[in-house]
């Protein structure tokens, strides 16, 4: 096992700067995931640790080893990508045993290690079949297999669901889970999907724009966003978002007038905040309580989505051009045209100023209790 560490690196294609001196520690055992929008940097990100793209400035360490300069095969790391890359003449047991036979292995090791890693992996009784007889989900099974039997230092996964079907996905979350709980090997791992990210990390990077804009455990930027990127881009549907004014502010709450007249309590500290203050209220679908008349927003329902045990009710606001997405018990009968109250629990409301950065928000008495 072994920690990254990652010291003002920088990434650059000729003028065009892809990563802004990164400073990120990833702990040894920690299973770290990187997230943010198409473009980000996040792949760039891993395959700098990987030694696949040279680092244009900074200093990268593994296992307290400086490897700026240090080929790939001696960095202590094995990658699965997002395509399987098995070689398709090959039989599971060789795409298995490829790297072990050309690091010159003795054949009992190599037939020890590939049998251990398809056992872990519940493919041991397909290692003779080629990889065109096999699911997708086996593939992916297969390509990891190939790196377990490396036994390295840092697993690095870029990735490598996206290929799958939605039942699939679900599936291999569970067993990548149970890998770093058995292996308890740094893991480093890229995606685009936040459900990936919330349910595998020990803590997630946020990036945008080759920058990083938070580090924390799922709940942790879930909760405490540091700023409206953040916020955005953690929870499903995403946070709305509604301009307003600050009318008092303090250590203890912000009230915030809203374009339609409404004035909303929020729990935050806004000590900082002065009275007229362009600032954006957020709230999360998850969090507003239909039909609760205190602390409200007044919407209209323009369109229902009825999924079962939730329903999403998305509406229209008086007082702005954006869309509210509620979302409420699927028992609620509501439909296109109802008038529609919901509340805001001001422990759940969250405040931006004009420049993007969050107030940080005060959890009730109830929420601490339960954390």
């Amino acid at each position: 096992m072994a920690d990254v560490k990652l010291s003002s690196v920088s990434k650059a294609f000729g003028d065009s700067v892809i990563l802004h001196g990164i400073d990120l520690e990833i702990r040894d055992g920690e299973f770290m995931v990187f997230v943010g929008p198409s473009g980000c940097g996040k792949s760039t990100l891993l395959r700098v640790i990987a030694g696949l793209e040279d680092i244009t400035g900074g200093e990268l360490t593994i296992a307290g080893r400086v490897v700026n300069d240090v080929p790939p095969a001696e960095r202590g790391i094995a990658m699965v990508f997002q395509s399987y890359a098995l070689y398709p003449h090959m039989d599971l047991y060789d795409n298995m045993a490829f790297g072990l036979k050309l690091a010159k292995l003795p054949k009992d090791e190599i037939d020890r290690a590939v049998h251990q890693a398809a056992r872990i992996l519940n493919i041991e009784h397909l290692l003779s079949r080629k990889p065109k007889d096999l699911s997708g989900g086996q593939r992916q099974r297969v390509a990891i297999g190939r790196a377990i039997v490396r036994k390295p230092e840092v697993f690095l996964f870029d990735e490598p669901l996206s290929n799958l079907d939605t039942a699939l996905r679900v599936r291999m979350r569970y067993e990548f889970a149970k890998l770093h709980e058995e292996f308890k090997t740094t893991m480093v791992y890229v995606t685009h999907d936040q459900v990936e990210a919330m349910t595998l990390a020990d803590r997630i990077v946020v990036l945008s724009a080759g920058r990083i804009e938070q580090v924390g455990a799922p709940l942790t930027l879930y909760e405490y966003p540091d700023n409206l990127f953040v916020a955005c881009f953690i929870g499903s549907p995403g946070m709305n978002l509604l301009d307003g004014e600050v009318l008092e502010a303090s250590a203890d709450s912000a009230s915030v007038r809203l374009g339609g007249g409404e004035v909303i309590r929020c729990q935050v500290d806004a000590a900082s905040a002065r009275a007229g203050d362009k600032v954006k209220l957020g709230v999360r679908p998850e969090h507003l309580r239909a039909g609760v008349a205190d602390n409200a927003l007044r919407t209209q329902v323009t369109f229902v989505e009825s999924l079962g045990s939730i329903t999403y009710a998305y509406c229209s606001n008086p007082g702005s051009a954006e869309m509210l997405t509620a979302a409420i018990d699927g028992q609620a009968r509501v439909r296109a045209g109802d008038a529609l109250l919901l509340g805001v629990p001001p422990e759940w409301a969250y405040l931006f100023d004009a420049q993007g950065r969050a107030f940080r928000r005060h959890s009730s008495p109830e929420l601490r209790h339960a954390a």
